[in-house]
């Protein structure tokens, strides 16, 4: 019998922990029991997933960097990356901006509503506020000052620090690139296998991938606030959904366009990453799946993806730049605000910064909306309207962001003629694609010798 592929085995478990944890709910012991005793076990996948993020990084960056042995590829494959993701984002917050202002989710919140919203969620909404409030408070290079660690093991420590280990793999690589081969030779040996340590690793992790995912459904389920306050966000719910899906449809198309492949080879190809990352809300932890299905199933070179991935798993939250805009503008609306073209297109702005400081772990956006509420004039305390609906919006645009970081893997990978048929795990430079027949030039040659 044919052994069923990752994506409908994580499917099915998504779905088994969803009819689990709705049949346990009709007992008054079933929350607790799911709480103590599966939970556990979903908890226990998303650690060992952010267990290996920041290895994987190091390793797969210094790696990728090493490879490239010229300073100069280094320059225009970054210069590629950071250009799309900033235009993917902008696209993604002008998304949201429209969707909102065509369906006004706001307008449906009534007054009794909001009261009972802000009375359940001032302490949480008011947490969030004093962690953005720090970050508001500091000056306007901060950010860029935040890049650069005083202390690398202390950064590696923290999965929230991802930034700062980039750059130090990113500054590592480029010590490596430039000292000579033969004493460069030893250290690159020993990443290399680092790496391939960290892959096999990866590898045993996803086995469990469907009980994972089944203990974290099963416990959003029985915490899930109650229907009647989903019934008063449903439209704000839906017009964020409503955007994500054209994000991913905006995806395809540059797919398609730039690489020449169908929809499907680009669907099929990320679909288990998606899965993942709609049951951890976590992009970090969904990189070492990520780059699997683009090196192995979408035909990236692993120099490309090693250094594409990891950089979009961080700075490049299309998702939650979409999510923030709607967010924004839906709370000015349930206010009775009417928001100036000038202030929708700080939005933009505010929320494309905010998203590359924005760590790639569940729930961070929320901290990065406050930055976002507050550059346009919107009460903060409005973040408690959202609070009951952010956790499946979290998983769904967590979903965008994998997805985006992927698109946009294969369109550098094919600007750098870095990108071949799939199930190509390893690849050097002779390999380049015939244009025509798709096969390798190098095993070309041999055919005309013959």
């Amino acid at each position: 019998m044919k052994k069923l592929a990752l994506h409908w085995q994580i499917l099915l478990g998504m779905a088994a922990g969803v009819i689990f944890a709705l049949i346990l709910t009709n007992f008054s012991w079933g929350a607790e029991f799911i709480g103590d005793w599966v939970k556990p076990f979903g908890n226990i996948f998303i650690n060992a997933l952010k267990l290996i993020a920041v290895p994987l990084i190091l390793a797969s960056l210094i790696k990728g960097i090493s490879d490239l042995k010229d300073i100069s590829k280094l320059s225009k494959m970054g210069a590629r990356t950071i250009g799309i993701y900033i235009f993917t984002t902008v696209i993604a917050v002008s998304i949201g901006l429209g969707m909102v202002n065509l369906i006004k989710p706001g307008n449906a919140i009534t007054a009794e509503t909001q009261q009972d919203l802000i009375a359940s969620y001032e302490g949480d909404a008011s947490g969030v506020k004093a962690n953005a409030d720090k970050q508001r408070e500091s000056g306007p290079l901060q950010a860029l000052e935040d890049i650069v660690p005083d202390n690398i093991f202390a950064a590696a420590s923290d999965n929230a620090n991802m930034l700062q280990v980039i750059f130090f793999a990113i500054f590592f690589g480029i010590g490596l690139i430039l000292i000579p081969e033969k004493e460069a030779k030893p250290v690159k040996d020993f990443f290399d296998g680092f790496n391939e340590v960290i892959l096999k690793m990866i590898d045993l992790i996803m086995l469990t991938a469907p009980y994972g995912v089944f203990a974290l459904l099963a416990a959003l389920v029985v915490e899930s606030p109650s229907t009647d306050l989903f019934a008063a966000l449903a439209m704000y719910g839906v017009t964020v959904l409503i955007g994500l899906a054209l994000m991913i449809g905006f995806y395809i198309l540059l797919v398609w366009v730039v690489t020449k492949n169908k929809p499907s080879f680009f669907i099929n190809g990320i679909a288990p990453a998606q899965l993942l990352a709609f049951s951890t809300s976590s992009s970090a932890a969904t990189l070492p799946v990520t780059m699997e299905r683009v090196e192995e199933h979408m035909g990236v070179s692993r120099e490309v993806s090693s250094f594409v991935l990891p950089i979009g798993a961080t700075i490049n939250m299309d998702g939650t730049s979409l999510y923030q805009a709607v967010a924004a503008v839906f709370i000015a609306q349930a206010f009775g605000m009417d928001l100036s073209i000038g202030a929708q297109l700080g939005i933009i702005a505010t929320a494309t910064l905010a998203s590359i400081g924005s760590a790639a772990v569940p729930g961070a956006g929320m901290v990065m909306l406050v930055i976002v509420l507050a550059q346009a004039g919107i009460p903060e305390a409005g973040l408690a309207l959202i609070f009951a609906v952010d956790r499946p919006l979290d998983m769904c645009r967590t979903t965008v962001n994998v997805t985006g970081d992927a698109a946009v893997s294969l369109m550098v990978a094919k600007s750098v003629n870095k990108m071949g048929p799939p199930n190509v795990k390893e690849w050097d430079d002779d390999y380049h694609p015939d244009s025509n027949t798709g096969e390798n030039k190098t095993e070309l040659e041999k055919k005309e010798k013959a």
